[in-house]
């Protein structure tokens, strides 16, 4: 057994920060542990033009912490003082990473440059390409290794150790995927930085080396807040990558094959009026990625559309970027687009073409991975893409009811509804600096009851030795394949009472199998699967009947739309079978949450949202608060 004041479990962009912010805190006796640093969502994804959302910082346009704040938390279900820090924070932050070299495009007078994104009123969002969470991540990496801080790569987090009466963590359990061996790890402080639940989706555009481990928390009785709460978007499938941005202002095709590539045909054509109108809706949704029902109608019914031809009608869509139709007249577009590729010079005969002047990043991005858009179609599903929600966390990112335990990134759900673009990478940062500076002036000393943590790591390491030991019925790979088909069937941005009923049946009966089963005498990876699969497995119940809440109570909202039978038709293109219940606006003043009960299963309710707190402040009487140490205390 090792012990630490402190691990990080993962190694994406919020838990390097933590880990470089502690050490600069003087922190030391840290380590992080993960599957490996190029592994997780930061280091493997990234957009078109890939955003970091904080403080304005350029010209003459006023901003204020307080009014970003009521930016971020204008889509509801997200407490005002979370979204008052964020903003707060994001200059802090965002030059930390600059410091650290991540190059974020500033003029000759030092001024760093901003472009709206969505859900933004102003120009706060910047970017360094395609691949800003990547270059964020190797930046913090560098800094880690300089630091000379201790990493435990190859190391899956299965068992999270808590004080047998759930008020706090004081360690894990780990499987070291080389030896094959499980190994113990007492910690007076554990951040949990395991990323957004991408192994949960069939459909998903997180990278395959990303699935994700909220499952551990859960089960240890963690409390959960917004988890219906997800972002879906275009995105492509050979190469999981998001169409957003450029992608779609260049106007390329959109295509439909039988599954064998034959009768091939532009299946928007039949929901628009005009061939203008129709990529009106198209160039909208480079600015309007995300599906979202406010957006219906609108750019998101183009969503909607490749959703009835990829699963409805069993075919696969494409997007063709090496020629126009016949009948596009650019001139003739809505202003807005004929305008922007005027502007921008990218008046080119071929959607290629515009993109190569565009954004030719663009196009070498996907030439990198094998496909080559001047020669084929490139194809896109609507995926899964970002989880708004989470584990719930108080203003110093420590989970609400398990002290010790502090989720940064996607894995906190501090998000409300909407969120403008960008503002994950920010609030992952924020977290991040927010759990250092607790810890350090908090929980430096050790209070771990040495006995109680040996009693709970005997216990994990025997249970999970003796599960060794016992006969393994299943195959990981098709227990996976069941729940992520279940999950993009029920859970994902098109939603019904009935399928999510009778997917929580499913849900259920495969929890049960999963924990009769043994992990047998398999490979360290079969296990390491196998274990992984229970946690997700878990997930996936709470995700599911989140879902239910949001239907029985919320109706369409944010990401997703709720089908009813007595709903409203949405369009007169799709017939009354897409019929929507609408959304109940009380509950953007509420935040759902949910908790394991003593009955061993989820618990769910509604929290009123807390406003933002009003920043009128006399200095000398903050200047003490802080001296005395007194902005730390519980409130």
């Amino acid at each position: 057994m090792k012990k630490f004041n402190t691990i990080i479990i993962g190694s994406g962009a919020a838990g390097l920060a933590a880990a470089v912010r502690l050490h600069q805190l003087n922190v030391l006796d840290i380590a992080i542990y993960t599957e490996g640093l190029k592994m997780g969502t930061s280091i493997n994804t990234g957009s078109d033009k890939q955003t970091f959302y904080k403080l304005g910082m350029y010209g003459r346009e006023a901003d204020a912490p307080e009014l970003m704040a009521k930016d971020l938390a204008a889509g509801g279900a997200m407490h005002g003082d979370i979204a008052l820090i964020e903003a707060a924070m994001s200059p802090q932050t965002f030059f930390h990473l600059v410091n650290l070299g991540v190059p974020f495009p500033h003029d000759r007078l030092g001024q760093h440059i901003g472009y709206k994104t969505d859900h933004d009123p102003k120009r706060r969002a910047t970017s360094c390409g395609p691949y800003t969470s990547r270059d964020m991540c190797r930046a913090l990496i560098d800094e880690v290794k300089k630091r000379e801080i201790a990493v435990y790569e190859k190391h899956l987090a299965v068992k999270l150790l808590t004080a047998a009466d759930g008020s706090r963590v004081f360690g894990a359990v780990f499987l070291d995927t080389v030896s094959g061996k499980f190994e113990a790890v007492q910690a007076e402080n554990v951040v949990f930085a395991t990323g957004g639940p991408g192994g949960l989706y069939q459909q998903s555009v997180y990278p395959k080396v990303h699935t994700g481990a909220i499952g551990l928390a859960l089960e240890a009785g963690a409390r959960s807040s917004n988890l219906c709460e997800s972002q879906f978007g275009l995105a492509s499938l050979k190469f999981r990558w998001n169409v957003s941005g450029s992608y779609m202002q260049v106007l390329p095709r959109f295509v439909s094959t039988a599954q064998d590539g034959s009768d091939e045909r532009e299946f928007l054509r039949e929901y628009f009026d005009s061939v203008e109108d129709m990529y009106g809706a198209i160039f909208l949704k480079g600015y309007q990625w995300p599906f979202a029902a406010g957006h219906v109608p609108g750019s998101s019914l183009i969503d909607i559309y490749t959703y009835i031809e990829t699963v409805e009608r069993n075919r696969k869509v494409y997007l063709d970027y090496r020629r126009d139709p016949a009948d596009l007249n650019i001139d003739a577009l809505d202003p807005e687009c004929a305008t922007y590729l005027a502007n921008s010079g990218a008046l080119g005969a071929s959607p290629l073409e515009r993109l190569t002047i565009l954004n030719e990043p663009a196009i070498e991005l996907y030439k990198a991975h094998g496909i080559d858009l001047a020669r084929e179609m490139l194809e896109i599903a609507v995926c899964a893409q970002h989880n708004n929600g989470g584990l719930a966390g108080n203003i110093w990112w420590e989970s609400v009811n398990l002290r010790h335990l502090f989720p940064v990134g996607e894995v906190n759900g501090s998000h409300g509804v909407t969120r403008p673009g960008g503002s994950a990478l920010n609030s992952g940062q924020a977290g991040a600096f927010r759990a250092a500076e607790y810890i350090a002036n908090v929980y430096q000393q050790p209070t771990v009851d040495e006995k109680a943590f040996a009693a709970a790591a005997e216990a994990a390491l025997d249970y999970l030795q003796k599960s060794q030991m016992l006969p393994a019925e299943c195959c990981w790979k098709s227990e996976r394949m069941e729940f992520q088909q279940r999950m993009s069937n029920a859970g994902a941005f098109v939603r019904s009472c009935d399928k999510v009923t009778e997917a929580l049946d499913g849900a259920y009966r495969q929890m049960a199998r999963l924990n009769q089963d043994g992990l047998g005498n398999l490979t360290t990876l079969e296990m390491a699967e196998n274990l992984r699969n229970r946690q997700l497995c878990l997930a996936h119940i709470y995700y599911l009947e989140a879902v239910l809440m949001q239907i029985d109570h919320i109706g369409s909202r944010g990401g997703s739309l709720v089908l009813s039978n007595d709903g409203e038709v949405i369009s007169e293109k799709l017939g009354t079978a897409w019929r929507i219940k609408p959304e109940n606006p009380a509950y953007r003043n509420y935040i759902m949450y949910s908790q394991l009960n003593v009955s061993g299963y989820p618990e769910f309710g509604f929290e009123k949202c807390r406003p933002i707190p009003e920043s009128d402040g006399w200095f000398e009487n903050v200047w003490r608060a802080c001296r005395e140490k007194r902005i730390y205390d519980d409130l």
